[in-house]
Formats: structure tokens, sequence, C-alpha cells
């Protein structure tokens, strides 16, 4: 009998990006179908999938560093001879353009972005804007696809870069376990989540600029003033200082939370009464799918890309503008008022669940659904 097919997903990062949350749902899903993947690592970086179950092999590339990596890439793919190469974020994505032409292998090659590329180079120095920009357009015409996790990431990819639209496809993130649409969840170990306690706003994310929770702070203090409420925000990052001392500064010091990183905040979100999203930019958010898929509202900025997909065009969440302070708190206290109910709401997640996702994901990489 034949052995199935082999899929290589190369991946380097910090260990709790996005791009690890994805291959924690990802790889596992696709050994349960049945295909042989091989993560291929750099030494000191995520993903850590050694104790996921099912787990794919891990593959040591015999480096700490990223750019070194590519002779061993290049004898992975001679010895190994994959169907199909997965690699995120462009400077891997770049190696790996360059380790299968090393190789001279006819291995599939899919690349992956998962951000809003003309945002967030935006932020980047002049040098790095035009090697990631020109590498983009004329390099990944090379692969046999591109996937981002939005139709909006899709188009500005397109844009901004100049690679044929024809060649990009956007491809649903394995967001959300099956269990999570019926699995009840206990109340988190917090007082402000005891009975009788004032309606809790929740957000996730790094404390970073790009995910602006200070317009999310200031635009709590406007639904404060004028009704009872309390905001907490999950995550860490160099921002914390800041964001407490504005908190305290617009005189809700006392009800705004900022209690660090969570793991697996779902029982949190569960347990919210309302969630909130204040990003400036994004590819497709991971969060707000999150809280859907317990059942609870989102409101949302309008930022590039996926809110507007996740929330269809506002039919699950109200929409508002970014860095619209005022916006935000009128949606925040419209949302508290009159939410949708629960099974609605869980409805919009419906596409991101891991299975279905996965599916999605093998379709793109032209293979079957089960090996």
């Amino acid at each position: 009998m034949p052995l199935p097919p082999r899929i290589a997903c190369f991946l380097s990062t910090s260990g709790h990006s996005g791009v690890d949350r994805l291959a924690r749902h990802l790889l596992p899903a696709l050994v349960g179908r049945g295909y042989r993947v091989d993560l291929l690592r750099v030494r000191e970086h995520g993903p850590h999938l050694e104790h996921c179950d099912p787990a794919p092999r891990i593959v040591d590339l015999g480096t700490a560093h990223t750019l070194l990596t590519l002779p061993a890439v290049a004898r992975y793919l001679r010895r190994e001879r994959p169907v199909v190469m997965l690699s995120d974020k462009d400077r891997v994505n770049r190696l790996a353009l360059a380790a299968r032409a090393l190789a001279g292998t006819q291995t599939r090659l899919i690349l992956r972005s998962g951000i809003t590329i003309s945002v967030d180079l935006a932020s980047r120095g002049a040098l790095d804007r035009w090697v990631q920009r020109r590498s983009m357009g004329r390099l990944y015409r090379f692969a046999d696809r591109v996937l981002v996790p939005s139709l909006g990431a899709a188009d500005d990819m397109a844009a901004y870069t100049g690679l044929e639209r024809a060649r990009i496809r956007a491809v649903p993130s394995p967001v959300v376990p099956a269990r999570l649409f019926e699995e009840p969840l206990p109340v988190p170990d917090h007082p402000w989540f005891a009975p009788g306690q004032p309606p809790l706003i929740l957000s996730v994310g790094e404390l970073c600029g790009r995910k602006d929770f200070a317009t999310l702070i200031r635009a709590f203090a406007r639904l404060r003033s004028q009704r009872p409420a309390r905001l907490m925000i999950l995550g860490e990052g160099r921002h914390r200082e800041r964001l407490l001392t504005l908190a305290a500064s617009l005189g809700v010091g006392e009800d705004v939370a900022l209690p660090g990183f969570v793991p697996q905040p779902y029982a949190y979100m569960a347990h919210a009464a309302l969630f909130a999203f204040s990003s400036r930019w994004e590819g497709l958010p991971f969060v707000p799918v999150e809280a859907l898929a317990v059942g609870t509202p989102v409101v949302s900025t309008d930022c590039p890309s996926g809110p507007r997909e996740i929330l269809d065009n506002g039919r699950y969440g109200p929409l508002v503008p970014v860095g619209d302070e005022a916006a935000l708190a009128e949606a925040m206290g419209t949302t508290l008022d009159a939410p949708l109910p629960r099974e609605e709401l869980q409805q919009a997640a419906r596409r991101f669940e891991i299975e279905a996702a996965t599916s999605a994901y093998l379709d793109a990489m032209g293979l079957p659904a089960w090996a």
C-alpha cells in the first residue's frame, strides 16, 4: 500500500504569534486527516507542537537562525520529496522559494501571508518596505499559490505588490475548536465575573500600537460616564503602563483591568457581556471569531482587513471607523442594550471551525480532504 502524501510546513515564529495559533490548529488536523506532516523548525523558534495530539513530525533544521536554514531546507526537499510545502511570513517565504529552486524538486509551494500588507508596511522603514513589496510582487509569482486569510487582504496584496490577483486565494483560518460551540465554560476566577457585577467588556491582544487599546479605553471612559461597566484587556506588551496611566487620567482606573496574557481566553469571552475589538489593521483577527463562537456579542473597528468579513458587513455586530472613540462608545452601549441571540452570533464563526477550515486549506493546496 502506498504511503500517504507528505506535507512540509516551514515556519519560524515567536512561539506566541497568530501563526503559532494557526499551526497549533492546522497541523494536528492535517495529521488527523491521514497526511504525513513535517514541521521544519528553526531551533529556539516556534511553533512548539511537540505535545499536540496528534503531533506532526518535528524536523530540526540544525540552526538557531532562520536565514541560515536554506541548505538544510533544500536537503530536506531532495530527501523527503513532500508533495506540498507550506510556509508563512515574507522572510520564510523567500527562503522557501530559494530552497525549492536549489533542490530542483517538484514540490508544490504554498506561501501564506496573514496581514494586510500595505498597512503593515506603512510603519516600516523605507528599505524594509521596498524589499518586501518588491519580493512579493516579483518572487511570489514563482509559488504555486499564495494564501491570505481574507478577501480584503487578497485585494490589498494584489494592488500593493502587483502580484496577479488570480494567484492569491483567501482561505478561512482554522480558529475555533468544534467543542467551543457547545461546551459550557467555567466562570473565570476573577471578582469581576461574580454575580451582580456591572457588565464586563473584554478585549484580547498584544498591548501595542496596532491594537489601539488607547482608543478603546477612551471609548470606555465615555461609556462609563453614562452607565456602570468594566473593561478588561488580556495580553502583554510594551504599552501596558501607558494604558494604565491613560485609564487613571480619564478617571476609570478602578474599572479597567489588564491581568496579563491568558493562553486560552475562551472562558473569559464566554462570560463577558461584550467583546470589543479596536485594531488599526489586521489580516484576519482570531479573537473576534472566538468570541462569536462562544456566543458573545462583538463590536469592532472596520480596519483592514477581516472584521468586515467576519461580521458580514455589520450583520453580526457593529463596525466603526478606526480610531473613532465616540462611535466605538456608542456601538458598545447599543450592543449592551440589545445583543443578538447566541445562536445567531455563533453562525458567523462556523466557517472558521478547525475541521471546516482544514478542508479549505487542503483544497487550496490541491489535496483531497482525506489522505
